[in-house]
């Protein structure tokens, strides 16, 4: 074999050691950030033919468009205005609730997310669509991030729109803002994470209970989504590692 070879066999396997840990969902982008952050300076499209020749292949997000039902309770004003930008943390969460589906049934995911990171700050489970649902992940936000004056991006589902939902936004000093109603596009950024999460463990799986499918998602956003998953909006980074970042820079 030619040296070129002998190189290309060595890279070959480097990059399909990074394309299991990333539970083969990573394509030739975050490979290449990947190897760069080991040291290992190569070229994208040297990536991508090895990849090709591998047959490895990064996951495509399935792309749809969910409704959501307007609630007359207590519809909050669109702060946001689809400029998802954020420049420090704890200054834009968006928020929203997905459907997992189990042999058994529903399992319900609430989820708040960090514009700035793109980190999900606080999220909750349920076999259920009350208004404890999106409280809990609320709660688990603020008791993690104790944010000051921090706007709360979300549809105008009837959790959201809930009076006992508005009680405790107030109470925790977070400023409550809503899309309009039926317009994904309005909560982008969250339906961006909900594609993520589809395309790379809902699709690829599915879940005896909802115990099993609890478990699965614990490990996807604690165990690698905020840990390890490199983000393209992010120079590829992690959101944790993006975080550290620039708290070391400031």
């Amino acid at each position: 074999m030619s040296q070129r070879a002998q190189d290309d066999a060595s890279l070959s396997k480097r990059i399909a050691a990074i394309h299991e840990r990333s539970r083969a969902t990573y394509g030739a982008p975050r490979v290449h950030a990947e190897l760069a952050a080991e040291g290992v300076f190569v070229g994208k499209k040297r990536v991508a033919r090895l990849m090709k020749q591998a047959k490895l292949e990064g996951v495509t997000r399935r792309r749809k468009h969910r409704n959501v039902s307007r609630s007359k309770e207590q519809v909050a004003p669109d702060l946001v205005d689809r400029n998802f930008v954020a420049t420090a943390p704890n200054q834009l969460w968006v928020a929203d609730i997905t459907y997992v589906p189990c042999w058994t049934g529903w399992l319900y995911l609430a989820v708040v997310l960090d514009a700035w990171s793109r980190r999900i700050v606080g999220w909750s489970t349920a076999t259920h669509l009350r208004t404890e649902l999106v409280m809990d992940a609320l709660n688990q936000a603020v008791g993690q991030r104790r944010p000051k004056e921090v706007v709360h991006h979300s549809d105008q589902g009837c959790q959201y729109t809930s009076i006992a939902f508005g009680l405790r936004c107030r109470e925790v000093g977070v400023r409550p803002s809503m899309g309009s109603a039926g317009d994904a596009y309005d909560n982008a950024m969250c339906e961006s994470f909900f594609a993520t999460l589809e395309c790379e463990l809902l699709d690829r799986r599915r879940f005896k209970n909802q115990a099993e499918a609890q478990m699965a998602i614990f490990e996807f956003i604690e165990g690698f989504y905020n840990t390890h998953r490199r983000h393209s909006r992010l120079d590829y980074d992690s959101p944790i590692d993006y975080e550290r970042r620039h708290a070391l820079a400031a």
